[in-house]
């Protein structure tokens, strides 16, 4: 019979040993999940700082310019006629028949003057032209008698001489004091002041009992202002580079301040003709129709004018350019994310697009706004 062999069991020293062991494996797998996190985190902060670092721009590219583009340009909007009426004699304001708003027709009555020494003065003048006639009637019976009896050889000729020159010399009288009554009757006739055309009464500086005087003070305010307000000019500034564009009789459109986002159509009728040395830009007139009246005059308008253009080119907005010593330049971003600044030669000026001559290409990705500090070589990230 086999004898049982017993194993020994293991002492606790070994047991402990085996504990410790795996405590270290396990300590040194947290502290390498640790250090692998960590890095982690560093490497994307400095992925994160990095991309911060380089600044995002927004890019266009140029677009071919179309064959009509739409000018935009402020306009200030008068009447067609805006005439301040004043005095034409002395006086008081008898009275005042119209105020401001007032819708009126050519030769209504507008006010009245009372003139007390012109009235006077008229009356002495028509009681001398009477006097003068009667002088005058009696000159030429005188002198025809005259004539008859010289005809017979009763008086000498000088006598009858002398009677021709007094009935000369009455008619003279008599025409001097005629001019004096019309002269007197226009004073009267301006004691009504009347409109000199169809429109609105925009302005009333005057009440009843002010004294009045004839316009020759240096400010004085006009008695009535009157516009014409069925037809109303508009005057815009083309400038010079499209000034050759524009055409009489071609239609604009038009958004006048005191009715937004309402579009109105008029025509251009003239223009100066001439370029402005100082704002280097062509004056035209569009006339607009006001057929409900609902147009204010002195106010301001955006006025649209569709332009032809004969050769299309290359066009960029105005917020793409910057303005160096060395000229106008645009900042061009290459695949790599790097910045070249090129010079470029502007041609029209749109408004709010200018047309490129030379400097860059259709392909080529233009920075918007770009910041003053700009310059060749920066690094950007396109957004």
């Amino acid at each position: 019979m086999t004898p049982l062999v017993v194993s020994p069991l293991p002492s606790r020293s070994y047991r402990w040993r085996w504990f410790l062991g795996v405590l270290v494996i396990i300590f040194l797998l947290l502290i390498g999940r640790t250090i692998s996190v960590r890095m982690m985190q560093n490497r994307e902060i400095h992925q994160t700082t990095t991309a911060l670092a380089v600044p995002s721009v927004l890019v266009v590219s140029p677009k071919l310019g179309q064959a009509e583009i739409t000018l935009r340009l402020p306009g200030d909007v008068n009447a067609y006629a805006d005439t301040p009426i004043y005095a034409r004699t002395d006086g008081y304001l008898k009275r005042w028949l119209v105020d401001i708003g007032s819708q009126v027709k050519n030769g209504d009555l507008l006010a009245e003057i009372e003139s007390p020494e012109i009235d006077q003065q008229y009356n002495q003048a028509v009681g001398k032209l009477q006097q003068a006639q009667a002088n005058l009637n009696l000159a030429q019976i005188t002198a025809v008698r005259w004539k008859q009896l010289l005809d017979r050889n009763t008086v000498a000729p000088q006598e009858s001489d002398q009677k021709q020159g007094a009935f000369e010399m009455a008619k003279a009288n008599a025409a001097a004091a005629q001019a004096e009554v019309s002269r007197l009757q226009e004073l009267k006739d301006f004691e009504q002041i009347t409109a000199p055309f169809d429109g609105v009464i925009t302005q009333r500086n005057t009440n009843v009992g002010d004294l009045i005087r004839v316009n020759n003070m240096v400010g004085q305010k006009p008695l009535f202002k009157i516009v014409d307000d069925k037809v109303f000019r508009v005057y815009a500034n083309v400038p010079e580079s499209v000034a050759s564009e524009v055409r009489i009789g071609q239609k604009v459109t038009l958004e006048f301040a005191s009715q937004p986002g309402k579009l109105i159509q008029g025509t251009l009728v003239r223009t100066a003709d001439s370029i402005d040395d100082a704002s280097r830009t062509l004056l035209v007139e569009i006339q607009v129709l006001n057929t409900d009246r609902k147009l204010l005059s002195g106010g301001y308008a955006t006025v649209f004018i569709p332009i032809l253009i004969q050769h299309p080119s290359l066009l960029l907005p105005v917020n793409t350019l910057l303005f160096r010593p060395e000229g106008t330049v645009v900042g061009v971003v290459d695949h790599n994310g790097r910045v070249e600044l090129k010079k470029i030669r502007i041609g029209k000026d749109f408004g709010n697009q200018v047309e490129v001559v030379e400097g860059i290409k259709a392909t080529d990705k233009v920075i918007l706004n770009p910041s003053d500090s700009l310059q060749t070589g920066d690094q950007v990230f396109i957004h």
